[in-house]
């Protein structure tokens, strides 16, 4: 389990930035649950989506980069998530799934040539003896703008994206899990991201 404590290059909790926040939001409990559902929730709703920041620059998925930015894609919302879990003693790493978003906006299918999010990134969380995922992609105000529900997290359960809208229309497919990691593979993630969108 050290694996998943470790800091990292880009999971630098041990970076000042991150070890106040973490420390600030867990200071009034030592409840494992809590501490994740809390270092979640600030993640999900105080780290701005924003899609428009995919790249292949290794610096801009540093956890204290993404939590300075406040604001992110998956990929980079989850290394904070999970840099921040383990900063508070919660082991974690990434997972990586290939999904398709039906109600991706128009400008962003134009921009990658499809609605299939290859390296769709989220947490997993190691908490009462089992990995649990956890996405803190979309922020609840973007969710109640494009009314889709927010994903919510117990610890307990996978929090993964919803299939459907709040119309019962189709919105998250999971095509295809890719397994899951102690740190990013960037590398990786950029090979898969040359070969699909061609950037």
């Amino acid at each position: 389990m050290e694996e998943y404590l470790k800091s990292s290059y880009f999971m630098d909790y041990d970076s000042l930035l991150v070890k106040d926040r973490a420390e600030e939001l867990v200071r009034s409990t030592d409840h494992g649950l809590e501490r994740a559902k809390r270092v979640f929730y600030f993640v999900r709703d105080e780290i701005r989506y924003n899609p428009y920041l995919f790249s292949f620059d290794a610096e801009d998925f540093i956890a204290s980069k993404v939590l300075n930015r406040g604001e992110g894609y998956c990929v980079q919302k989850a290394v904070l998530l999970s840099t921040l879990a383990r900063a508070v003693g919660i082991p974690s790493r990434l997972g990586f799934a290939t999904i398709r978003n039906n109600l991706t906006p128009e400008k962003l299918v134009k921009l990658m040539g499809t609605n299939l999010f290859v390296c769709h990134g989220y947490s997993e969380l190691f908490l009462e003896g089992r990995w649990v995922k956890a996405t803190p992609t979309f922020d609840s105000k973007m969710c109640q703008k494009i009314g889709v529900p927010t994903v919510e997290f117990d610890g307990r359960r996978d929090a993964i994206l919803p299939e459907y809208n709040k119309k019962g229309e189709l919105y998250i497919e999971y095509i295809r899990y890719h397994g899951s990691y102690s740190d990013l593979p960037l590398k990786r993630i950029v090979e898969i991201g040359m070969e699909t969108y061609g950037k």
